[in-house]
């Protein structure tokens, strides 16, 4: 049988491809390449910056949400982007470490960015 390449060897193929899909939150993130003492290539993802949580309201783009018994991130990314996969965007726009921190107490007031995420120009030095 003969041997099947691994998944980054097919992509390294292909001049400008990327191994996140549009909607992943690590699409935008520059893939490295670490070179080994033998020589070999290994590619990895760079740190992601996040952009300045706003300071005020009126900074703020999107819309506020408040959270009620049962809700979870999943739920809220399906409800304001179509996707439970991008919960990770009302993550993003919030001061907590564990999304789950998101919903946890019903009455917490959370932010809602706007669909597409943060504009690329307003990214800052936050670290996930």
């Amino acid at each position: 049988m003969a041997d099947i390449e691994p998944y980054e060897n097919a992509l390294d193929a292909i001049p400008g491809a990327h191994p996140y899909p549009r909607t992943s939150r690590y699409h935008d993130a520059e893939i490295g390449i670490h070179r080994q003492p033998d020589g070999t290539e290994v590619r990895y993802t760079k740190r992601r910056l996040l952009p300045p949580l706003a300071e005020t309201e009126t900074e703020s783009e999107g819309q506020s949400h408040t959270v009620s018994s049962g809700e979870r991130p999943d739920l809220l990314g399906q409800r304001y982007f179509g996707d439970p996969a991008q919960w990770w965007q009302i993550a993003d726009a919030n001061p907590v470490l564990d999304p789950r921190e998101l919903t946890d107490e019903a009455g917490n007031v959370i932010e809602i960015p706007l669909a597409g995420g943060f504009p690329r120009a307003d990214r800052g030095e936050r670290r996930v």
